[in-house]
This record gives C-alpha cells, sequence and structure tokens, in this order.
C-alpha cells in the first residue's frame, strides 16, 4: 500500500476511503475561481457495487491499494457455486453465482477470467470483453424494414437476451460485449 495525494488518483486506481476498497471510474480535476483545485472523483465499492462521489483535496493523502490478478480458468457450474482453476497451482477456487453476478450467464468451460484479490481474498472477476455465442431464437424479418436503427430480440444459447440487426437469424453465431449485453457483429 502506497500514500497517494487526492490529486493523484486516477481511473482504475483501487483505493481505501471510509474502511471500504473503491475503484476510481471517473476523475475530474476542478479548478474553481476561488478556493483551491479538487480532483472530483467517482468510485465504485469493489465489494458490493455501490457508487460514491467524492471531492479530494490535493492536501489529502488516500491510501493507493496494489490488488493481486490471478489468471482462472473456468471448470464448471454447481448448484449456485461456480468453480474456477488457478492457472499456475492447479488449486480451486469457489466461488459464490452473486459475486459474479449476472454475467455468470457468460462463463465457458475453460473460458479464462481475472480474479482480483486483496489479502488473498478474491474481491472482483474479470472476464473477457466479448464472447461468441449462437442465437436459438430470433424473431423473423418483417418486410419493410430497414437497417436504420431497428432490432429486434433474439435470445441466445445461455438464455440471454440481446437486440440484434433484422439480418441475423436463429443458428447464427454472434459477438456479445460482456460489460454492455449487446450485439457487437457477426462471429467469423
Amino acid at each position: 500500500m502506497a500514500k497517494i495525494n487526492g490529486n493523484e488518483i486516477r481511473p482504475g486506481y483501487v483505493i481505501e476511503h471510509d474502511g471500504g476498497l473503491w475503484v476510481a471510474v471517473r476523475t475530474n480535476t476542478v479548478k474553481p475561481g476561488k478556493g483551491g483545485a479538487y480532483n472530483q472523483v467517482e468510485l465504485k465499492n469493489l465489494i458490493n457495487g455501490t457508487k460514491l462521489n467524492e471531492r479530494f483535496r490535493s492536501a489529502e493523502t488516500v491510501e493507493q491499494i496494489r490488488l493481486d490478478l490471478k489468471d482462472f480458468s473456468f471448470l464448471y457450474e454447481q448448484d449456485d457455486a461456480l468453480v474456477f482453476m488457478d492457472t499456475q497451482s492447479y488449486e480451486q477456487l469457489e466461488l459464490n453465482k452473486d459475486f459474479v453476478g449476472d454475467r455468470a450467464a457468460f462463463l465457458q468451460d475453460g473460458m479464462m477470467v481475472t480474479v482480483q484479490l486483496y489479502e488473498e481474498r478474491p474481491i472482483g472477476i474479470s472476464l473477457p470483453d466479448y464472447v461468441t455465442l449462437t442465437i436459438t431464437e430470433a424473431d423473423p424479418v418483417v418486410k419493410g424494414q430497414t437497417a436504420a436503427s431497428s432490432y429486434k430480440p433474439a435470445v441466445l444459447e445461455n438464455g440471454i437476451r440481446v437486440l440484434v440487426p433484422p439480418f441475423i437469424g436463429a443458428g447464427e453465431r454472434i459477438i456479445v460485449d460482456t460489460n454492455e449485453i449487446t450485439y457487437v457483429r457477426r462471429a467469423d
């Protein structure tokens, strides 16, 4: 852990604030006409996901936290648990489905994920930004429907619903953004 000034906080930094671990999502340096400059920081709690806007003056110091990042391979799902394997030591890690959240539906056998650890305790997980999935259901194309922002709903093999362009049909493979849960493009 290292102490840094409030004006040195940048997006992606993990800090200890009010007894919790927070990641800086967005920062903005504000220089008002009267008074000293400050850093307006949007923080997201790493444990429960709550958001907070905080002002840090350059004279304030905060603890910057260094997280250990480890690569894991997704093995299988068992009841409410997801089982991963450390690619270095081959040890297994069992995480609750709630820990991964809605993005657990995107996990596939053998998928590589990065687990963020603080004092050997998992506090976050990063899935690949894009995954390739097959469409199981899609509405048929309506005659006269053009490409001008007329998307139709489709159901993916994992049960997630996304909006796709009208030319995409059932059985096709598409690339989906796991962060926004949106269609990106057709898979090659």
